[in-house]
């Protein structure tokens, strides 16, 4: 991935930056529900620095910022719509909310806790994932808290049709034409790789988090890795 051309989500999901949270909500089932779970889980950490890996437009940091009256995130992206939408968005929060232009395959800094959302389906390959899982490990305290919200595919080939066709529904619902919604899950395929929730867990356990889903609707799901000490 690094000698690939920088991340651009107006180009990836075919939608301008400034319609994106509208849209990403017609996209992906339980939304917010998944913000809500995500933060939730990072609030025993949130005092300290925490991470957002492919921050986007700073929807999950709003999130985790809102949980607690203390502690800052850094939002990583390498796409600078979205962080320039995350400013805007995050302005409130003063200096709690610091802002990084840069991938997250490039080091990490120490910190008590690391999240994402929607970003790391991005890895083609659980070779790469499992070596983030790593680096996102050693980079954390102990007893720090790793926090990831991303699509997941069964690797069984009905329960995998049955997922696709949840999820179609989801955006059917929502506003999006049938056979569109299809269209979009083969345009994301261009850039994207949703990977079976237990392999999932089993790399992040192989990084040396504790590791568990603690929520999950149409393949979105909340896995949670917690460093000891």
């Amino acid at each position: 991935m690094t000698g690939a051309a920088p991340h651009s989500v107006r180009r990836h999901l075919r939608v301008a930056i400034e319609a994106y949270d509208a849209t990403i909500r017609q996209f992906i089932p339980g939304y917010e529900d998944m913000l809500r779970t995500a933060a939730r889980e990072l609030a025993p950490v949130a005092p300290g620095l925490v991470l957002d890996l492919g921050a986007g437009t700073g929807a999950l940091a709003e999130a985790i910022l809102e949980s607690s009256p203390a502690g800052t995130v850094e939002l990583i992206d390498v796409d600078t719509e979205m962080l320039e939408q995350a400013r805007t968005r995050l302005a409130r929060f003063g200096g709690r909310a610091r802002f990084t232009e840069g991938s997250f395959f490039e080091p990490l800094p120490p910190c008590h806790g690391v999240a994402a959302s929607l970003a790391l389906h991005h890895i083609p390959t659980l070779d790469l994932k499992r070596a983030l899982f790593q680096r996102i490990h050693d980079a954390l305290e102990p007893g720090g808290v790793f926090v990831n919200a991303d699509a997941t595919m069964p690797a069984d080939p009905a329960a995998a049709e049955a997922t696709w066709r949840t999820w179609a529904d989801h955006m059917v619902s929502h506003g999006i034409d049938e056979r569109r919604a299809f269209e979009h899950f083969e345009e994301w395929s261009e850039e994207d790789t949703y990977f079976p929730l237990e392999n999932e867990l089993a790399a992040m356990a192989a990084a040396g988090f504790e590791a568990e889903c603690v929520w999950r609707e149409a393949g979105i799901a909340v896995v949670v890795g917690r460093k000891g000490g």
